[in-house]
């Protein structure tokens, strides 16, 4: 039986905190921090905390950012008259890859999720009613994932906006049922913008 090494184990348990990494990878990754140089431990230390102090919640679209507000909505050439409301920042990343979306976006950090103790107001949904009452918003694309949480979030969503007289639009699936928009290719997530409907 291998020794237990109590620092080594504390580093496993730490990477064993992100998603989707389970007991063995953890302890991979951490054996792999061992084999790297006392100048790229540092480094990789250094990008941890960096990104941490430094990346804030852009103040318009809750969008990651270092910037006082996030780069799409400094940008000039974006239509603010359309925003597509997302669950996640990583569903930005996808969009943007597609380059045919020249709107502005809206973060939700979630869905709606009774049984896991998520609310409304955990969401920034308060944050994008204000960002409709300005009166410039003319068309609100719900592009929430094709999940029963990410449905309801998205009929929820419709419910507050339709009676300030905002035409509100939900991706065309294209999407698969249970599907999720970060892992979505970018031909596909064209065709569900292109395809968005009506509520």
């Amino acid at each position: 039986m291998a020794e237990y090494i109590e620092s080594l184990q504390r580093l496993a348990e730490q990477f064993g905190r992100l998603p989707g990494v389970g007991r063995k990878s953890a302890m991979r990754m951490a054996y792999a921090v061992l084999e790297l140089s006392e100048e790229n431990v540092a480094a990789f230390a250094n990008a941890i905390t960096d990104a941490k102090a430094k990346i804030h919640l852009c103040p318009v679209c809750k969008n990651l950012t270092d910037r006082e507000k996030c780069s799409i909505c400094s940008d000039p050439t974006r239509d603010e008259g359309v925003i597509c409301v997302v669950e996640d920042p990583k569903d930005v990343v996808s969009f943007e890859k597609v380059r045919e979306f020249h709107g502005v976006y809206h973060v939700l950090h979630g869905e709606i999720s009774p049984v896991n103790g998520v609310t409304p107001d955990k969401l920034y949904i308060r944050e994008l009613l204000e960002r409709i009452g300005d009166g410039n918003v003319r068309e609100l694309i719900v592009a929430t994932n094709p999940t029963v949480e990410g449905e309801a979030t998205a009929m929820y969503i419709a419910r507050l906006v339709k009676p300030l007289g905002v035409k509100v639009s939900r991706l065309a699936y294209g999407m698969p049922v249970g599907g999720d928009l970060e892992y979505a290719d970018e031909v596909t997530l064209f065709r569900a913008l292109e395809g968005r409907r009506d509520f």
